[in-house]
Parts: C-alpha cells; sequence; structure tokens
C-alpha cells in the first residue's frame, strides 16, 4: 500500500506503473532532483495535486493489477 508519507523513489523501485500515474498528472518525478528526498504527498502539492488523488490511483493500480506492495 501507498502512503503520502512513501518516498517518491521507493513507490517507483516497487512498482515501475507508478512512473504512468505521475506522468499521467503532469509529475515528471523521474527527471526530478526531489525524487530521492521528496514524499508522494511533497511531490503531488508541489503541482497542485491533491495528494489523496494520486494515492488512490496507486493503490487502485495494485489492487487491481497486482504488484510487490503489501
Amino acid at each position: 500500500m501507498f502512503t503520502k508519507d512513501m518516498p517518491i523513489i521507493e513507490a517507483l523501485q516497487a512498482d515501475p506503473r507508478v512512473a504512468d500515474v505521475f506522468e499521467a498528472h503532469g509529475m515528471a518525478c523521474m527527471e526530478c532532483m526531489g525524487v530521492t528526498t521528496g514524499s508522494i504527498e511533497d511531490g503531488a502539492r508541489m503541482h497542485g495535486i491533491d495528494p489523496e488523488v494520486i494515492l488512490a490511483e496507486l493503490n487502485e493500480l495494485v489492487a487491481v493489477e497486482g504488484s510487490a506492495i503489501d
């Protein structure tokens, strides 16, 4: 399960499909220096996105399609 406090890099390492969710919201996290230090909440807020929207999509992704995240 993804949480708002989870570092972006940890989310990306846990499931590569996370990048698709970020990119769909205009979050180019893979190109940003904050990828190693920022949380999912930090990244969402920096882009003017409600972190709960991102979290819902990330957790739905793993719930429907499966992932190593538990």
